[in-house]
């Protein structure tokens, strides 16, 4: 077991440190929470209300069940390298239907052997990844349109402001401090990063130039890696300010947003504090159905509410322009 991994940097390194928000470094970890038996005091409110949708669905006995173990490894291959700085779920899913068939197989090879073995989907895989990996894709675009889409705008401020809080590190104090102040496992020494409790090594024979450094809502209190060359290594961080991730927001100026947007289209914005159907709004709002839905029409043209299917029902969600609608009115 090595305790301890150390990653070299050259100067060329230390120039290419970048950022990046990943929708697909959610999936496994955000996956693992909503296990049964499993209850996490951060994001509980979150995991029982898309825990039964996700059963619903089946999609807690499909292909990520299987892909995704327990605890341990996940196979690369389902968190290809962000291009960006914050790439589209669709052109992550894009880059996993297009993974090389030789690294399926020895991503699949190395889950073999800390599960002990394959399940006949996994091993169907193995020998025909160019043909199956269009259904794990399918999947992963369910399980994120049921159990994350619907809120992602508030996932990605607090991953946005992270970032900044970093990259404010990095401007006053340098990259040196910035990586020291990532995770209590690591720490900067001049020419490398460090890396305690550890148990694969971690160098430049077996990562690319540069580092990736992906900031995870659901990822923690550890960190995980991917280095597969010739991608830059990736190290993934549990987020700052994950805490209050599903705390309620209260808006106490609905009067100055009812002047602008109208006192039903206001109240509904209000409402919308999580993901709920048409139906759910009329009961919890006294609007007529009819209403709320032309009402969540309107705004949703005006790029302040999303939709995404869940089963036979429809889940409307707030997005980013709306949230920060909300706050300037609660200022």
């Amino acid at each position: 077991m090595v305790a301890l991994a150390e990653l070299a940097f050259s100067t060329s390194d230390l120039a290419q440190v970048r950022f990046a928000v990943s929708p697909m470094w959610e999936v496994a970890p955000s996956f693992r929470l909503l296990r049964p038996g499993t209850a996490h005091p951060v994001h509980r409110p979150w995991a029982d209300q898309v825990r039964p949708r996700m059963v619903a669905a089946g999609l807690d006995r499909g292909w990520l069940s299987e892909l995704i173990p327990h605890a341990g490894y996940v196979p690369d291959f389902l968190n290809p390298a962000p291009a960006g700085p914050a790439p589209t779920p669709e052109a992550e899913r894009d880059a996993i239907r297009a993974s090389p068939a030789d690294r399926v197989r020895q991503d699949l090879d190395h889950l073999a052997r800390h599960k002990g073995n394959l399940g006949p989907r996994l091993r169907a895989l193995h020998n025909d990844p160019q043909g199956l990996l269009a259904k794990v894709a399918e999947e992963i675009e369910a399980y994120w349109e049921l159990v994350l889409a619907p809120y992602w705008a508030r996932i990605r401020a607090v991953l946005g402001a992270d970032i900044l809080y970093r990259a404010r590190l990095a401007a006053e104090h340098g990259a040196g401090h910035l990586l020291n102040d990532l995770h209590t496992s690591v720490s900067w020494d001049d020419k490398s990063l460090r890396m305690s409790r550890r148990k694969q090594p971690l160098t430049r024979t077996t990562a690319g130039t540069g580092l990736l450094l992906i900031p995870s809502a659901f990822t923690g209190p550890g960190l995980r890696t991917r280095t597969t060359l010739p991608d830059p290594p990736q190290l993934v961080y549990p987020a700052r300010g994950v805490g209050s991730l599903w705390q309620a927001r209260s808006v106490t100026r609905t009067d100055a947003l009812s002047a602008v947007l109208g006192r039903s289209r206001a109240l509904l914005l209000t409402e919308l504090e999580s993901p709920a159907s048409t139906t759910q709004l009329a009961h919890r709002t006294g609007l007529s159905t009819a209403g709320v839905s032309q009402y969540l029409t309107a705004l949703r043209k005006a790029g302040l509410v999303s939709a995404h299917r869940a089963g036979r029902s429809v889940l409307y969600a707030r997005t980013t322009a709306a949230e920060t609608l909300l706050q300037a009115a609660s200022t």
